[in-house]
């Protein structure tokens, strides 16, 4: 079996993850185990397997005549039978299958707001997906609209998995007082919903208890990261809650903490929630996308909507008032990650799904 990886970019996002998470996990498992980015590099590109063969196409717009014919060569070259598209990457993939029409293509869908979108707005995936052998989706509104809407109908579920990476890099050290640390681990941009956590914070006066608030996300200096620092710095903030970018050195920033946070108003599968797990996090999230599925509301978790301000205030504070009440959750939801969400257990899934 002879399986490339698909994905639009490397930067830190979480179809980026899995699409990473998939290449190295199956380097030992099949044949060949390749990945290729098609419009941008970015970080996870340090975290591929030296045993990946990778390419990056450096495609400019949307119909790239040469960023195809490179992948058709990288297709033919190394005998690839399976494109496994992750989110966007779909339509590279089907322009390519048209001038080579033997690969079989599997589309992965990560986004977990389309359930809520209009067939108007996806008349190109829908298109496209006459061309799909099988599609792959992260949460069951995801196959529910799939099934709904798109011609492939071999459409199945197949969980996330995370991976700790043995000695991670150091290089980030958070800012505040050891076992008082919120992490929120989410690019700056909708729908990730940090204003309502900072809203939070602020609300509960979480700095008089001396806690502090660490986002680690890319910034993409826009309105909506605005909004934050304006936040942040008209409630004299700025020592509390810090901002730090991209970052490389989850495991050690994770390692650093004493809460995860969670607030999207759309999610698909979070790959964040299964890492705060294994850093042996007790996790405050959103209810949203598949959320719920793996936390069970104040077993091994805290399930919030997010976009109800008094509930979510009511949970960061249950959480932040009793520390062996965190410890208890962080403990339950990592046995329920390593039980559920295993490399083993996901790989061996997807393997049979190539195989179909």
């Amino acid at each position: 079996m002879r399986v490339l990886q698909l994905i639009d970019s490397l930067d830190a996002g979480g179809a980026e993850r899995i699409a990473v998470n998939y290449a190295n996990a199956l380097t030992d498992k099949i044949e060949f185990s390749g990945l290729i980015a098609t419009r941008k590099e970015g970080q996870l590109f340090g975290q591929l397997n030296k045993n990946v063969s990778y390419s990056f196409l450096n495609k400019k717009k949307k119909i790239d005549f040469g960023a195809i014919f490179r992948l058709r060569k990288f297709i033919v070259k190394n005998q690839v039978s399976i494109v496994h598209a992750h989110g966007s990457s779909f339509f590279t993939a089907v322009l390519t299958k048209l001038i080579l029409p033997k690969i079989k293509i599997i589309w992965h869908d990560h986004y977990g707001a389309r359930f809520k979108e209009s067939r108007q707005k996806n008349q190109v995936l829908i298109f496209c997906s006459f061309f799909f052998s099988s599609i792959l989706v992260v949460n069951l509104q995801l196959k529910e609209w799939s099934k709904n809407n798109l011609f492939c109908k071999k459409i199945t579920f197949i969980p996330n998995f995370a991976l700790m990476q043995g000695e991670s890099q150091k290089i980030t050290n958070l800012k505040g007082i050891e076992n008082k640390r919120i992490i929120f681990l989410a690019n700056l941009k909708n729908p990730k919903n940090h204003i309502v956590i900072l809203k939070a914070f602020h609300d509960l006066r979480l700095k008089d208890l001396n806690w502090t608030l660490h986002l680690i996300g890319k910034d993409y200096e826009d309105t909506y990261s605005q909004v934050l620092k304006d936040f942040i710095k008209s409630n004299s903030l700025e020592n509390h809650i810090h901002l730090y970018g991209t970052k490389s050195d989850i495991q050690y920033i994770l390692s650093q903490a004493s809460v995860g946070v969670l607030a999207s108003t759309d999610e698909g599968f979070p790959v964040t929630l299964l890492e705060y797990a294994l850093a042996s996090l007790p996790v405050i999230s959103t209810n949203v996308g598949y959320c719920s599925e793996i936390i069970d509301d104040e077993v091994n978790g805290l399930l919030f909507d997010p976009l109800n301000e008094l509930q979510v205030k009511n949970k960061l504070e249950k959480i932040i008032d009793s520390e062996s009440f965190r410890n208890k959750l962080a403990e339950n939801f990592r046995q329920t990650v390593v039980k559920n969400y295993s490399k083993e257990k996901v790989i061996e899934n997807l393997l049979a799904e190539y195989k179909i």
